[in-house]
């Protein structure tokens, strides 16, 4: 998801955003453990979208405290 989509979303959003992206990480991470057949690269995928969307949240937080 893009940056500016995710400015748009509200907190509950975000943060629901966030709770879907933690689960679609443990899930990878148990379908590796298992030995199933997983893309190494949607790891880094969901790991760099947890971090925009944390950033996003923050900086939205941060806007809202100075104002």
């Amino acid at each position: 998801m893009d940056a500016k989509q995710l400015r748009a979303k509200s907190a509950v959003e975000l943060k629901e955003e966030l709770l879907k992206l933690r689960r679609e990480q443990f899930a990878l991470r148990m379908q590796r453990a298992t030995g199933q057949g997983v893309k190494p690269d949607q790891f880094g995928k969901v790991r760099k979208s947890i971090a925009r969307l944390k950033t996003v949240a923050r900086e939205t937080a941060i806007a809202g405290e100075k104002k």
